[in-house]
C-alpha cells in the first residue's frame, strides 16, 4: 500500500522558536547561556520546552519531539487529515463526473483502422 504525504512540518517553517536561560547544570556558563528551548507550532498552538540539556541544539531536538507528540498536535494533525481526505475524496468525485462527461458518445471519436 502506497501513502501519500498529507502534511509536512518543519521547524523553519511552521513553528517558532524561543530560547531562554534557565538554572541546573551548566558549569561556568550557568544562568549566562540561552540553553532552555520552546517550540511553538503557529497553525494549532502545540508546545513543546526542554532545559535539561547543556546546549541549545540538543534542547530544540527534544523541544520539537514534545511538541510534536503533543495531545493538542495529535488534535491538529488528525483535523487536517481529515480536511486533506475530504478533499481528496471530493476530487475523487470530480474526476468520475468529469469522466461521465467526457464519455458521452458525441465526446468520443471512434476510428476503426
Amino acid at each position: 500500500m502506497s501513502r501519500e504525504r498529507v502534511l509536512h512540518i518543519t521547524i523553519q517553517n511552521d513553528c517558532d522558536v524561543q530560547t531562554f536561560r534557565c538554572g541546573g547544570k551548566g558549569g561556568q556558563n550557568k544562568d549566562k547561556r540561552d540553553t532552555g528551548v520552546r517550540v511553538i507550532h503557529r497553525a494549532s498552538g502545540a508546545r513543546g520546552e526542554s532545559r535539561e540539556e547543556r546546549s541549545q541544539l540538543a534542547n530544540k531536538k527534544v523541544a520539537f519531539k514534545r511538541m510534536a507528540e503533543s495531545t493538542r498536535m495529535q488534535v491538529w494533525l488528525n483535523l487536517e487529515h481529515a480536511k486533506a481526505s475530504e478533499k481528496i475524496d471530493q476530487w475523487k468525485d470530480d474526476i468520475e463526473g468529469w469522466l461521465d462527461e467526457e464519455m458521452h458518445p458525441e465526446n468520443l471519436l471512434i476510428e476503426y483502422g
